[in-house]
C-alpha cells in the first residue's frame, strides 16, 4: 500500500523539544536506522517524508532517494487496484476499527520486484506505515502449495494406476478361475481332476498376489476405507472352513474352541476382519509340517449379554510350525519381511501379508501380537474392540437365514443380460449359468445393453464396469432413468461383475444404481449367490 508522513521531522529544535529534547529525536533517528521493518510516513497527498534505512537494504532505494517522491510508483501494476483499495481503507478508518493489511509487489532499483506486507494508520495528515520484506515466505508457501497439489495429482495418477492395473490383471485371471471353476463341475477323470485343481489352486493364488499389492498400495496412499455395518460374526468367519480343509489335506489337526458369548451382530467391517483372520489361518496351515492348527474365538466383555458397549473381539491362532526366534520378531510384521530368508525359498511369499494385517488392525483401532518358539510353533493374536448391534437374545430367537448356492427353480429359465466386451468372460458366465437353466443375452458393452434391455425383458442383468462405447456406471443409470420414465415397468436387479475391486469402486457402483458388486474373478459360487441374492430367491 501506499504511505505518507510530515515534510519535516523534530528538524527543528523545538518540534524536538515536544517530544522530550534531543535525545528522543536522537533515539527516533536511529529507530530509523536501525529497523529491520521497512518504516514509512506520508502525507495524505502520497508523497514519502520519511523512510527507514531498511528500505535500501531490502529495495536498494537509499532514503535521500525516496524523501518526496510517491510511493505508488514503485508498486506493481497488477498489484495497484488493490493498494488503492487499501488506501482509501487506511485514509477513512474510523477511531477503534480493525487495522487491515495488505500484501503487495513494490519494484527494487534493479527492477525486479519484491513482496512487502503491510499495516498502516492515519493520525491527523499524517500515514504512519511499517512493512515486512515476505518474499521468501510467500515464495515457500507456494511452493509448499505447488508440492501438495503435485501430490495429490501423483495420488490420483497411483489411484488411476491402481484401478487400472486391478481391472487390466483381474480381467485374464477371470478368465482362468472361472472357466476351471466350471470345468471342474463338469465329469472329469480324477487325472483331469488333479490337473485342473492345480489350475485352481494357482489362480487362487496369484489372485491373493494381486489383492495383497493393492491393499499394501491403498494403505501407502491413505485411500483404504473401512466399513462400519451391522455383520453377523459368521461372515467374518467363512475362512474357518476352507481351511479347516487345507489342514486335513496336510494331516494336521485342526482345533476350533470358541467362547459361548462369541455370536451375535456386530458393527464393524467383516471384509478385513475376516482378511486377518484367513490370512493368519493360511500361514499357520502353510508352516506347520505336523501336528496341528488351533483358532480361540472370545468375546472379553463386562456384560456377557451385550447390553453394553465395550466388547472386544479376540482371535488367537496358534500352530505347532517351524516357529521363528526373537531376532526375527521385530520386523515380523514389517512389509516385504519374513522370519529369515530361508522361509522364502521353503515356503514362497511375498511377505505383505503380516504388514497388511497389522495395518488392518490398527485401522480398525485394535491390536495384533506374536510370540514364537523356534521348532515348536507360533501364536497370533489380534483383539479389535467392536459394538454389538443387538443382544444375544435377539440374535438367538431370530429365523435361520437362507443359504445360496444356486438358482432357485421358478418353473421357467432365469432371462440374463450380461453386458461384457471381453470374450473370456462372456464365456464363464456363459458356462456357469449354462449349467442352471438359464438364458443368457450378451452385449459388447453398455449402448448395446441400454438397446437390449429397451426391447427385452430381463429377470436380471450382470454389467461389466469399464467397457468401450457406454462403461457400465452409464448404462447402469441409463437403465435406471428408463425405469423411472416407463409407467408399469418393474425394477430389474443390476449386478455389476467389475475386476475393480476397490472400496471406491463398489461405492460407485451402487450409487449408479446396481443392486450388488461381485469383484472378478467371477467363480461359480460367487455369481449364482448374488444373483440369487438380488432376484430374492427367485428367477422373476
Amino acid at each position: 500500500m501506499s504511505c505518507g508522513a510530515p515534510e519535516t521531522l523534530f528538524e527543528d529544535p523545538s518540534d524536538a523539544a515536544g517530544v522530550g529534547g534531543n535525545r528522543d529525536a536522537d533515539d527516533l533517528a536511529r529507530f530509523f536506522d536501525v529497523s529491520l521493518d521497512l518504516l514509512v510516513i506520508r502525507g495524505l497527498e502520497g508523497r514519502i517524508v520519511r523512510v527507514s534505512r531498511s528500505w535500501q537494504t531490502a529495495l536498494g532505494h537509499s532514503p535521500e532517494e525516496m524523501r518526496g517522491a510517491r510511493l505508488l510508483s514503485l508498486v506493481h501494476p497488477d498489484d495497484l487496484p488493490a493498494t488503492l483499495e487499501s488506501i482509501d481503507e487506511v485514509e477513512s478508518r474510523k477511531p477503534g476499527a480493525p487495522v487491515l493489511g495488505q500484501i503487495n509487489r513494490y519494484r527494487h532499483k534493479d527492477g525486479h520486484y519484491r513482496t512487502l506486507e503491510w499495516r498502516a494508520q492515519r493520525v491527523g495528515d499524517r500515514i504512519y506505515g511499517v512493512a515486512r520484506d515476505v518474499t521468501d515466505r510467500m515464495a515457500a508457501e507456494q511452493a509448499l502449495r505447488d508440492a501438495k497439489a503435485a501430490a495429490e495429482a501423483a495420488n490420483r495418477a497411483k489411484s488411476d494406476f491402481l484401478a487400472n492395473m486391478s481391472h487390466e490383471i483381474r480381467t485374464p485371471l477371470n478368465g482362468v478361475i472361472g472357466i476351471a471353476d466350471a470345468l471342474a463341475r463338469t465329469p472329469l477323470s480324477q487325472h483331469q481332476t488333479e490337473m485342473v485343481d492345480l489350475i485352481r489352486g494357482s489362480g487362487t493364488t496369484l489372485e491373493r498376489l494381486v489383492s495383497d499389492i493393492l491393499d499394501v498400495s491403498k494403505i501407502e496412499a491413505g485411500q483404504l476405507d473401512l466399513e462400519c455395518r451391522p455383520f453377523d460374526l459368521e461372515e467374518a468367519l467363512e475362512p474357518l472352513a476352507v481351511m479347516r480343509a487345507r489342514a486335513e489335506d496336510k494331516g494336521l489337526e485342526f482345533r476350533l474352541r470358541r467362547s459361548p458369548e462369541a455370536r451375535g451382530v456386530f458393527l464393524g467391517d467383516s471384509t478385513r476382519i475376516r482378511q486377518v483372520l484367513g490370512n493368519l489361518l493360511s500361514n499357520a496351515v502353510k508352516f506347520t509340517a505336523e501336528g496341528r492348527v488351533s483358532i480361540d474365538i472370545e468375546v472379553w466383555s463386562d456384560d456377557p449379554e451385550g447390553r453394553g458397549d465395550a466388547h472386544r473381539l479376540a482371535f488367537t491362532v496358534e500352530d505347532t510350525g517351524v516357529g521363528f526366534g526373537s531376532a526375527h520378531a521385530m520386523r515380523l510384521f514389517e512389509r516385504f519381511s519374513q522370519a529369515d530368508s530361508t522361509i522364502t525359498r521353503r515356503f514362497g511369499g511375498t511377505g505383505l501379508g503380516l504388514s497388511i494385517c497389522r495395518s488392518l488392525v490398527e485401522m480398525m483401532d485394535g491390536e495384533i501380537e506374536a510370540r514364537s518358539t523356534p521348532g515348536a510353533g507360533s501364536r497370533f493374536r489380534f483383539v479389535l474392540p467392536l459394538r454389538r448391534a443387538g443382544s444375544l437374545a435377539d440374535y438367538d430367537a431370530r429365523e435361520p437365514a437362507a443359504t445360496c448356492g444356486a438358482i432357485p427353480d421358478a418353473g421357467t429359465a432365469l432371462r440374463v443380460l450380461l453386458a461384457e466386451d471381453h470374450p473370456t468372460n462372456q464365456r464363464v458366465v456363459q458356462l456357469i449359468l449354462s449349467s442352471q437353466g438359464a438364458e443368457v443375452v450378451i452385449a459388447g458393452n453398455g449402448a448395446l445393453a441400454l438397446t437390449a434391455f429397451e426391447t427385452g425383458t430381463f429377470d436380471v442383468v450382470l454389467m461389466d464396469m469399464q467397457m468401450p462405447v457406454m462403461d457400465g456406471l452409464t448404462a447402469t443409470r441409463a437403465i435406471r432413468d428408463l425405469e423411472a420414465a416407463t409407467p408399469g415397468r418393474a425394477r430389474t436387479p443390476v449386478v455389476m461383475l467389475s475386476a475393480n475391486a476397490m472400496a471406491e469402486h463398489q461405492a460407485e457402483s451402487l450409487a449408479a444404481g446396481a443392486d450388488l458388486h461381485v469383484a472378478k474373478p467371477v467363480t461359480a459360487a460367487s455369481l449364482l449367490t448374488g444373483i440369487a441374492a438380488v432376484t430374492g430367491g427367485s428367477a422373476h
